[in-house]
């Protein structure tokens, strides 16, 4: 069976992931730093369940470290890998800018470094829906320019797609960026939007709304990416052997086996009906402190998604109502707030 290593394997996306490539019969090496952004017992917990599969072997070390990801993909054999850690945040990029040059620059730089050392059949990158930065035509495509991030977290990300470009130009390794849009679900990070409001208005404690709601999200249930992403694995990049070869709409580099590649919903949803979700899911109304813009962020994502359906024949469907519902199911068993 083919062996797959996640970079990330104890965070959010990465323990879904890592779940859904055990399912489906991957031997599976994950690499996480449990690093302390957020609860790292929240972390152990995710790494817990996986480490009940036989076929998962957890590595506890930073990517950024010089050449552990080399002589791990050395001693291992790995024929796809899946790098997701980074530091993530908008607004803690402003703050501590310096863990994201460690996380974000020099671990994909090691990523990059091991995946040319010991090629494997894929190579596929995390980046984000922040890349597009300030453009205000939208649905995003992925053959939009993608010059004026906003935030030094969405810079970081977009110096790893140029650097990813690179390595694929030169030493031939198929690179597949996909691009996250504000995802959710279970399992989901303390610092974002959906676990934040969930325990404020269940504490009734009030929850800060940006630019006083008028917000709007192209909101990824989790579950849905994860299985984006473990399609896309069957799908590298190929060099084309001419611009000519690209179909209109393709983000396939015309120098590269690279591509970058929208996991989207593909419906910007607005940030006060999401919201209304979250208050109807929980039983309660939200008490609200409305709030100017923060900085670093953008008043609005939306993905367009067709180019990952014409890769994989599949496109992410799960309302929001349905992802909220799932995600408050899961925080009043895991945390029992009423207990």
């Amino acid at each position: 069976m083919p062996t797959a290593l996640v970079t990330g394997s104890a965070g959010f996306i990465g323990y879904h992931l890592c779940k859904r490539l055990l399912d489906e019969g991957y031997s599976v090496i994950g690499v996480d730093a449990m690093t302390d952004y957020y609860d790292v017992a929240l972390k152990e917990a995710r790494h817990d369940m996986l480490k009940e599969h036989d076929k998962f072997q957890a590595v506890i070390a930073r990517v950024e470290e010089p050449d552990m990801l080399k002589g791990l993909m050395a001693a291992q054999g790995v024929d796809v890998v899946i790098h997701l850690a980074a530091q993530a945040g908008v607004r803690y990029s402003i703050d501590n800018p310096m863990s994201y040059v460690q996380a974000n620059l020099l671990g994909s730089f090691q990523v990059l470094e091991a995946a040319r050392a010991h090629p494997p059949a894929h190579l596929l990158m995390a980046s984000t829906s922040s890349v597009y930065g300030a453009n205000t035509q939208m649905p995003y495509k992925e053959t939009d320019k993608v010059d004026t991030q906003m935030s030094f977290y969405a810079a970081t990300k977009k110096a790893n797609e140029a650097m990813g470009h690179s390595y694929a130009h030169l030493y031939d390794i198929p690179i597949t960026m996909f691009r996250f849009f504000t995802v959710y679900g279970p399992w989901g990070r303390p610092d974002m939007a959906l676990f934040k409001f969930t325990k404020a208005i269940l504490a009734d404690e009030p929850i800060d709304v940006y630019n006083h709601g008028k917000m709007m999200r192209d909101f990824t249930y989790v579950e849905d990416l994860v299985k984006g992403i473990s399609l896309l694995i069957d799908t590298p990049p190929v060099r084309p052997a001419s611009e000519d070869d690209i179909e209109v709409g393709d983000s396939l580099s015309a120098v590269a086996p690279f591509r970058p590649v929208n996991i989207g919903n593909s419906c910007a949803v607005q940030l006060m009906d999401f919201i209304k979700a979250i208050e109807k899911s929980v039983g309660r109304e939200a008490k609200k402190n409305m709030m100017d813009m923060q900085a670093g962020d953008v008043p609005a994502t939306w993905a367009d998604a067709s180019l990952l359906q014409r890769l994989t024949g599949y496109a992410p469907e799960t309302e929001v109502p349905e992802g909220v519902d799932a995600f408050v199911k899961w925080y009043r068993g895991y945390y029992r707030p009423n207990a």
